[in-house]
């Protein structure tokens, strides 16, 4: 298994805090992926923008997937790449 070094909740500060702060209004909690990209906070920000793009402001067109339809889709394919997020 690999082991990936982070930086924890109390110990972050600057953008990095903040990150945290937004996952946790978000989320309740700061989970795993995000802890993952701790220690480059550019990267954690762009990737948090990507996954809104895709899952929140993508579906404002008719036809499109609605916010449980993504939500859904996401966890499908999550299980079957065996991958718990």
């Amino acid at each position: 298994m690999t082991w990936i070094r982070t930086i924890g909740l109390e110990e972050a500060t600057g953008r990095l805090a903040r990150s945290y702060r937004a996952a946790v209004e978000r989320a309740g909690r700061v989970f795993g992926i995000v802890r993952a990209m701790s220690l480059h906070p550019p990267v954690l920000d762009a990737s948090m923008g990507l996954y809104r793009a895709i899952m929140k402001d993508g579906a404002d067109e008719p036809g499109d997937l609605s916010l449980r339809q993504r939500e859904l889709l996401a966890t499908v394919v999550s299980r079957a790449n065996d991958c718990h997020y």
